[in-house]
């Protein structure tokens, strides 16, 4: 086999012409990896959480703990499945799995490696690939809050019908960020193919400085850093992990859309959350950390990107993410749902505009002479700068006094107790103390009162 061949990145082209078994095998080892991930990652989940909380973790079920969560399977399966009188029984049975199946059919159009040979045949390490491959993405990150408000709409109870509530906001909040981030990637690679966007990043970004050609990462990551921060959250918020986890906020509704489900439905919604917490973590990976491409210094290596090597550098990169999640959950706090949405809206959704309009100036000034690019950068950059100093503050109003407070309610409110937090003295203190000295001692005029 040609190994210049196997090292060359997949193209659209090489798409539609594998036999039907090949394609099956395709399938089977996506869907695999989704479930192999989720039950590695809930293991992982809890040793390092664990690892940070200075306790063991699962340890005792298989080696280091790891058919732990094979067993939480099995005991979930035997559990009683309890379905409420009041809910929609139909659309109870369906709703976990609308959340499955769109996080599952996100990894069709991941790649995870260059043209390899499968039993003769040369095929890319993907299932398929389409020039619209992101907006797939999108679509299929947008459709899985149809499981989870369905499942909170079905359930006939207030505490899953609010988690469900809460996760549509949510979704709308945070999915206009997220794709905001990836036009970014959009401009900068000039494709919406997932492949051709991995294949974008391998070649590295030259710069002239001084008339000597500087390269730089081809990483989007380090390229487009504001759009890959704001991507990462926004990825947060979407699968509603913490500290974004309003949803199924335990602390203000028990467990949100997932509270009056049981058995394998509940295990099935646990599932879909860890699935697509992989997922967009391999979709993080494929906009903005290179794919399946070897990282640097590993690049020194000649065949660090041909063969079945590129797959462990890409499961490397979404491990290091995952970490990333289970990180966040054992550090922050979980946000108030107002604090939340005011975040998406107010911070993210502003810089994202700013970042883009910027980064279309930059793209439109690529052609002009050096000396015109950096006077119009400076231009704008002393522009942004004096808009950001020059821009108004908003005053704080003065904050009334308690007794200004006080003074304002309305008639016939509750009585307030007094303002100086002065209790004056009950007139049944006063009192001769007499009757409570011995019998043979006469109470005198100098008794005291309390």
């Amino acid at each position: 086999m040609n190994a210049v061949y196997l090292a060359q990145d997949p193209t659209l082209a090489d798409f539609g012409k594998d036999p039907w078994w090949l394609v099956l095998i395709k399938v089977l080892f996506a869907f695999v990896f989704g479930l192999l991930a989720t039950l590695l990652g809930v293991w992982f989940e809890r040793r390092v959480v664990g690892y940070m909380q200075v306790r063991p973790g699962p340890n005792q079920v298989g080696p280091f703990g790891l058919l732990q969560t094979l067993a939480d399977g099995l005991k979930m399966a035997f559990k009683e499945d309890i379905l409420p009188k009041a809910a929609d029984k139909v659309v109870y049975f369906f709703a976990p799995v609308i959340s499955v199946v769109c996080a599952v059919t996100a990894l069709s159009v991941i790649p995870f490696g260059p043209m390899v040979s499968i039993f003769g045949h040369r095929t890319p390490l993907q299932v398929t690939d389409v020039p619209v491959a992101v907006l797939v993405l999108l679509a299929c990150s947008s459709l899985a809050v149809y499981g989870i408000v369905l499942g909170g709409w079905a359930s006939g109870s207030t505490y899953p019908l609010l988690g469900g509530l809460r996760s549509s906001a949510q979704m709308i909040s945070y999915e206009v960020a997220m794709g905001l981030s990836i036009v970014a990637v959009f401009m900068t690679a000039g494709t919406m193919s997932t492949s051709g966007i991995v294949a974008a990043q391998g070649d590295a970004t030259r710069f002239t400085i001084a008339g000597v050609e500087v390269p730089a990462p081809g990483w989007y990551a380090i390229l487009l850093l504001p759009s890959f921060i704001i991507f990462f959250i926004a990825t947060v918020g979407e699968t509603n992990r913490a500290p974004f986890d309003l949803p199924e906020a335990e602390s203000e509704l028990v467990a949100g859309f997932m509270t009056e489900y049981s058995s394998l439905k509940f295990a099935l919604f646990m599932l879909s959350e860890y699935v697509a917490m992989v997922t967009m973590s391999a979709v993080t990976t494929t906009l903005f950390l290179g794919g399946w491409r070897a990282p640097w210094p590993i690049t020194l290596w000649a065949d660090a990107n041909t063969g079945w090597w590129p797959m462990l550098w890409f499961f490397g990169k979404v491990l290091a993410l995952v970490f990333v999640f289970v990180w966040l959950r054992g550090t922050l706090p979980r946000l108030r749902y107002d604090q939340f949405m005011r975040f998406g809206w107010k911070v993210l959704l502003p810089i994202n505009l700013v970042w883009i309009l910027v980064l279309a100036g930059l793209r439109s000034i690529e052609g002009w002479q050096t000396r015109d690019r950096l006077l119009a950068t400076g231009l704008g950059a002393g522009v942004l700068l004096l808009v950001t100093l020059l821009w108004p503050s908003r005053k704080k109003e003065p904050q009334p006094t308690l007794q200004e407070q006080a003074n304002s309610r309305p008639h016939g409110s509750f009585p307030l107790p007094p303002m100086d937090l002065q209790v004056p003295p009950s007139p049944r203190t006063k009192r001769v103390v007499a009757e409570r000295e011995p019998a043979n001692v006469a109470a005198g005029s100098d008794s005291r009162e309390v």
